[in-house]
């Protein structure tokens, strides 16, 4: 029989003791250069929230979301109308700040304000938004208020395991992978196991200024090239925190 005292065990350092619980969110614009998070409001984001569900590709964006495509704007101005009631999820539109059209979507949702827990989800970027910085600063407003401004210690990422740009952005911005929750859901007739992803508050002090260097307008040319990947910076501050996805990184 082995003793139990003799085997070891990874030492995790112990985190300060929290004051909880911390506030809830609430509808509150948050600003950035590029982007601006505003609180769902159908007369001002349903057009922009429509042209983002539909036409080309629409299908494959919707793939893995508990939403279908929505069949006209009156739709998405339902939808909306309702969303903005609701407290968690507490959605909010991603508005270009140069045109003020909703190029997006995304939201707090599991908010468990008595252990600092919370999630950014239902994300749904448009073609126009997708791929760009403008996401990668809608995403670092969410995170950034949710660390700093409501002092949560840890903000989660979860997706269904099939999906691989989801996955993706996960670890590009800096998630931890957790693992797999198998046979978690079963979403439009089909089995969804959840691929889980974690963010700590002290993850947070290093990738902060991660984000902010990446963001910056000197780290794109002319053409809006970056110059530096967000990984080099990642990796600059610190590194990304282990253990990895083994699915992408096969």
């Amino acid at each position: 029989m082995v003793d139990p005292s003799s085997s070891p065990t990874p030492a995790l350092d112990a985190p300060p003791a929290p004051a909880l619980p911390r506030p809830r969110p609430s509808r509150v614009v948050l600003a950035g250069r590029e982007v601006r998070l505003e609180p769902f409001d159908a007369a001002r984001h349903g057009a922009g929230l429509f042209a983002a569900s539909s036409g080309p590709g629409a299908a494959q964006r919707f793939e893995f979301l508990f939403d279908d495509p929505p069949a006209n704007l009156a739709a998405v101005e339902r939808e909306v109308a309702a969303a903005a009631t609701r407290d968690d999820p507490l959605a909010f539109a991603v508005v270009e700040c140069r045109t003020g059209e909703a190029l997006g979507r995304q939201s707090l949702m599991r908010i468990v304000p008595e252990h600092g827990v919370i999630e950014i989800g239902h994300v749904l970027w448009g073609p126009r938004l997708a791929r760009t910085r403008l996401a990668t600063e809608a995403f670092y407003l969410h995170a950034r208020h949710v660390f700093d401004e409501l002092g949560y210690r840890r903000f989660e990422w979860k997706c269904n395991a099939r999906n691989a740009p989801s996955r993706a952005a996960a670890r590009r911005f800096g998630f931890r992978f957790e693992g797999l929750f198998l046979q978690h859901m079963w979403v439009k007739g089909r089995n969804r196991d959840t691929a889980w992803f974690g963010m700590t508050d002290r993850d947070w002090q290093r990738l902060r200024g991660a984000f902010e260097r990446w963001l910056e307008p000197s780290n794109f040319d002319a053409a809006g090239a970056q110059r530096l990947a967000l990984a080099d910076c990642i990796e600059a501050a610190g590194g990304r925190p282990e253990p990895r996805d083994p699915i992408l990184e096969r």
